[in-house]
């Protein structure tokens, strides 16, 4: 509302609090009146202005008494200092992604709008719900009773709340996508490549579902591990390991069939930015050992980095990474021929049943086959 006669607008939006006082004033995307101001005449005169008026009329020479001045935005880099100085706004508190105990709480909030079955564990479902914000979980929530309703269900259960972060995370099940039996089995031996090489690793996620079912997102399948707790730190082995499992279907294909598709695009793309980061930003090498590489902008929209080295680092850089993902995907391939009659076993069971629990393939692994 701000944008045309800002100023005037500011002046006018403090002359009511005054009056209303005491009372507090909450401006939202606050980015859009308060970036930076460049010092050039004529870049967004109307914009600077407006900026001006709300920093005479938060610490000018006329006091606001009861008058408390909220703002909220996703680019805090991006706003003038002179707004977040001590006596404009003096604190900043940074809304994070919840925790797992957030996260279980702010699902049995919106839980209570729906009917829910009385054996629901949403500890589970907030322990498999991990990086989710707030928004995320609501939606979750909603799409469980939106399944149990074309269920014709009145009462939405675990396994809706469970379907219902496989469609967050990965979309909707693709009824109508009909894979060759040769694709099916391709996808069936990818997925148990993941599973596979993350079960045989220490320090690895348990597997939580596996399943060959394509999803609207473009997936044919995916694996699904979920950590026992939130975790702040992770060292290097469990970010090794991540890779190696990222590289499993890849690793699986090759053993079996002997040659490659593109089902692994996705790996790729994963794996390769978690080589770079711990690289470049996490300082787990030893030639660059502690010395940041990279940049990381926009932390609350995205996290943008950028390379902060010359074009010889980087040639480095990119060839550590490829050595990285290297070693790691001949790892995985290792760990998959040494247990490859685990692997067959595995798979066929997978294509059959299509989708499987963590608990049936652990069982199944545990047992040494199926009987």
């Amino acid at each position: 509302m701000f944008v045309g006669m800002g100023a005037s607008k500011v002046r006018d939006l403090f002359k009511q609090a005054k009056e209303k006082a005491p009372c507090i004033v909450f401006i939202d995307e606050i980015d859009a009146i308060g970036k930076k101001r460049d010092g050039q005449y004529g870049g967004n005169d109307e914009r600077e202005q407006t900026l001006n008026q709300l920093l005479t009329e938060m610490d000018g020479f006329e006091g606001n008494n009861g008058v408390i001045i909220l703002a909220a935005t996703n680019r805090p880099e991006a706003l003038d200092p002179a707004l977040t100085r001590p006596g404009r706004f003096d604190r900043r508190v940074p809304v994070e992604l919840p925790d797992l105990k957030g996260r279980e709480d702010i699902l049995k909030v919106h839980a209570r709008k729906i009917n829910v079955d009385s054996d629901v564990d949403f500890h589970t479902i907030a322990r498999m719900a991990s990086g989710t914000s707030g928004a995320e979980l609501a939606n979750i929530v909603n799409e469980a009773a939106l399944r149990a309703v074309r269920n014709n269900r009145t009462v939405v259960t675990q396994a809706d709340l469970e379907e219902s972060i496989e469609v967050v995370i990965a979309g909707y099940q693709k009824k109508n996508a009909i894979l060759s039996d040769e694709e099916k089995k391709i996808v069936a031996y990818h997925e148990i490549g993941h599973a596979l090489v993350a079960a045989l690793q220490s320090h690895s996620a348990p597997v939580q579902k596996i399943t060959i079912i394509p999803r609207t997102s473009g997936a044919l399948g995916y694996t699904m591990q979920v950590e026992q707790q939130d975790k702040s730190l992770l060292i290097k082995e469990e970010l090794e390991n991540r890779i190696a499992t990222l590289t499993g279907g890849r690793a699986a294909e090759e053993i079996v069939f002997g040659q490659i598709t593109t089902g692994a695009s996705n790996d790729i793309e994963q794996a390769t930015k978690l080589a770079r980061a711990m690289i470049t930003r996490y300082g787990m090498n030893e030639e660059f050992d502690m010395v940041a590489l990279e940049t990381v902008t926009n932390q609350y929209l995205g996290q943008d980095a950028s390379l902060a080295c010359s074009a010889d680092t980087q040639k480095d850089i990119d060839q550590k990474v490829i050595a990285t993902i290297k070693e790691q995907h001949k790892r995985a391939k290792q760990i998959l021929q040494e247990n490859r009659k685990m692997l067959d076993c595995l798979a066929q069971y997978l294509y059959e049943k299509e989708s499987i629990t963590g608990e049936e393939f652990m069982r199944i692994m545990e047992k040494g086959g199926i009987e």
